[in-house]
């Protein structure tokens, strides 16, 4: 076994690594940008070393400097996680002419399963079922163009070197086929330097199996049974399971065989994903195979007690498999929900900020039968802390939510139970959105295909309601409460004593589609509120951590309450429910802010002006094409009208909320 290990990746999977590399006794060294210096996995290992600015490419994809600090720091192999260089054949053949061990599959086999088109021409020799396009070297738009009319629509682009759904594309006609590839090709190169694009046919409700491989440098292999990773948007993955749902003993062993014979293809070694697509009939394709640990790793060890990161670090160091196929089994059902700064109301773009509050669910853990490690039933992966900053440069995932149930049904309850207790403040997330994606019909139910957000979207982003008298009260709970402790003469007393009569104040609160007055009347023992035809009296009769207790009329009403300035966030029911306070001395003074102009929705750079100065628009024309996290958005007129100025050329680097244009309407 090594004695220390380089680290060269960032956020969960590095903390994730250096646990692993612990309780083997293996020291670890972390690597950081300048974007990094203060995070967790900086914390976590033994020993950290600056290695460059906050962008990716001069940094964690420096392959050569990471190198350079592994021989420094005396590790004698690197361990990649995934993302950035860890399916980068080039730096896993630097890492041997090194000396150093590449904690993953060979050179070679990264190579024959990196090109998409080169792994479906090595799989139809092995004789793995592949899904009809094309997968050759012509890329020549008008002859993608006839292919995909020859396949039949819709067709789905995929970059050939790509994973992480970036770089894909559904065609639904012909017509639609060379912008798509136009934006396909501008999204690889970007994210992997290569533009390269493959063509298939695109099923209707297909299923996303993928199935866990493991090999050793002795010649064996194994699989790890399945995962379910059907619920997708924009094609990368927000929900996974093991094992997936309705799968049959038959279904299981002939999907494990096939993934089994596409590792061997290759002389795989190491943990690898075969990921194919499945029909609603049992029929399967093969899609491609990460050549590395997946982000979702975490469900199947939850389902078979194995550590999967140790059996890397073993396999690695030149030991045989830690278990044969017949030694391994299931136990129990998995879910794992991926936690994003993102604002799903608003297709899922990435938020940027600080993590001013981070509160989790608490992590549970029992014993497990002879033969599998101690469990958990709750487990977060996370390479964050409350106070540390989502930045542009990197994926936006906040942390791994994973849970375990004894069957699908209790996993469902658990999941849904840990979102309720999630608390972030600071920046949008998607956890609302998990939670009822989690409770939905479509989910609990099992119906499960790649396009069951897109099918869902009436249930999973029901139009907005009312904010409940409830959740004002608590709102107004917790500002009297700060108005007490602060309270520094008679006049601002809590009782709000005044000569001759009750003091009366008019509390406003808004959230993104309504304004909610609560008038509040100051008695001895508490108060009395009104919201249009309701009123209420209110006392608080237990505050501790922010956890309100209140008598509100007949009720007793309990809640989280977390003040960020004039934010005040409220937790109650499993909802969450982000008020923004309006103070009026406190804004007496603003102007309106400047109209008719369009402001960046993040931080990114303008990959494309689709507009010039002078140009009439119609509402929802693109305009502008902006790159964030790796990710395209394409910015669209709010209104019919005409550009009067852009502001940004392509490449340049904007800030968030920063004009884009000005645009007069018609």
């Amino acid at each position: 076994m090594f004695t220390k290990i380089l680290i060269a990746n960032r956020g969960e999977i590095a903390c994730r690594v250096a646990a692993s590399a612990r309780r083997l006794g293996v020291k670890t060294v972390a690597v950081y940008s300048d974007a990094d210096a203060h995070a967790r996995h900086v914390a976590l290992c033994d020993e950290a070393v600056h290695i460059g600015p906050a962008e990716a490419k001069a940094s964690y994809l420096r392959g050569d400097r990471i190198i350079e600090v592994a021989l420094a720091t005396g590790a004698q192999a690197i361990h990649p996680g995934y993302g950035f260089l860890s399916e980068n054949a080039g730096f896993a053949d630097a890492c041997a002419a090194a000396g150093l061990v590449f904690i993953g599959p060979p050179a070679s086999a990264i190579r024959a399963m990196g090109s998409k088109s080169a792994a479906k021409a090595l799989m139809e020799t092995a004789g793995v079922p592949l899904v009809p396009g094309y997968h050759g070297d012509n890329q020549e738009p008008g002859f993608l163009n006839d292919q995909a009319d020859r396949i039949g629509y819709p067709v789905l682009l995929k970059a050939s070197a790509g994973g992480g759904g970036k770089g894909m594309r559904i065609v639904e006609a012909s017509a639609d086929f060379k912008a798509a590839l136009a934006s396909c090709k501008r999204e690889a190169i970007s994210s992997f330097g290569d533009d390269k694009v493959l063509v298939e046919k695109y099923l209707s409700a297909p299923r996303h199996i993928e199935i866990q491989v493991f090999a050793d440098t002795q010649g064996d292999c194994v699989f790890l049974f399945e995962r379910d990773c059907s619920v997708q948007r924009r094609h990368q993955k927000v929900l996974e399971e093991a094992p997936a749902p309705g799968m049959t003993l038959e279904r299981r062993n002939a999907m494990g065989e096939a993934a089994m014979a596409a590792a061997k293809a290759v002389n795989y070694v190491g943990a690898g994903t075969v990921e194919f697509i499945a029909n609603q009939d049992g029929s399967f394709y093969f899609m491609e195979m990460n050549t590395r640990l997946q982000v979702e790793h975490p469900v199947t060890e939850m389902i078979t007690g194995q550590d999967l990161v140790e059996w890397q670090l073993r396999v690695a160091s030149g030991e045989p498999l830690p278990r044969t196929q017949e030694q391994l089994s299931i136990y129990g059902h998995a879910l794992e929900a991926r936690i994003y700064a993102e604002n799903p109301e608003k297709g899922f773009l990435p938020s940027i900020g600080t993590l001013r509050h981070l509160g989790t669910p608490t992590a549970i853990s029992f014993a497990t039968p002879t033969g599998m490690k101690t469990h958990s039933v709750t487990r977060i992966d996370s390479g964050v802390r409350e106070g540390d900053a989502i930045s542009p440069f990197y994926d936006p995932m906040i942390a791994k939510l994973i849970v375990w149930g004894k069957d699908r049904d209790a996993a469902l309850r658990q999941m849904s139970e840990a979102l309720s207790q999630y608390r972030i403040v600071g920046l949008s997330s998607n956890i609302a959105f998990l939670k009822r994606l989690v409770e939905s019909e479509a989910f609990s139910s099992a119906t499960l295909d790649t396009g069951l957000i897109e099918r869902n979207q009436a249930a999973l982003f029901p139009p907005p309601q009312a904010v409940p008298f409830a959740v004002l009260a608590l709102a107004c709970a917790a500002l009297l409460q700060d108005d007490r402790q602060g309270a520094t003469d008679p006049w601002s007393d809590s009782s709000g004593w005044r000569m001759n009569v009750p003091l009366q104040r008019t509390l406003r609160f808004a959230d993104e589609d309504r304004v909610s007055d609560v008038v509040v009347t100051y008695r001895q023992h508490g108060w009395q509120l009104a919201h249009g035809a309701d009123s209420a009296a209110l006392q608080i009769t237990g505050h501790a951590d922010n956890l309100l207790t209140l008598q509100f009329g007949e009720r007793t009403v309990r809640g989280t309450v977390l003040r960020d300035g004039e934010h005040f966030h409220v937790y109650q029911d499993g909802l969450h429910s982000t008020l923004l306070w309006n103070d009026p001395l406190a804004h007496s003074g603003e102007a309106e802010a400047e109209g008719g102009r369009l402001t960046a929705p993040m931080p990114g750079k303008i990959v494309a002006v689709l507009i010039a100065a002078g140009d009439a628009v119609e509402k929802g024309a693109p305009m502008l094409i902006m790159e964030a996290m790796k990710m395209e958005h394409t910015i669209t007129a709010p209104a019919s009208g005409v550009v009067e100025q852009v502001l940004y050329a392509v490449g340049d680097q904007v800030s968030e909320g920063a004009p884009l244009m000005s645009f007069k309407t018609a």
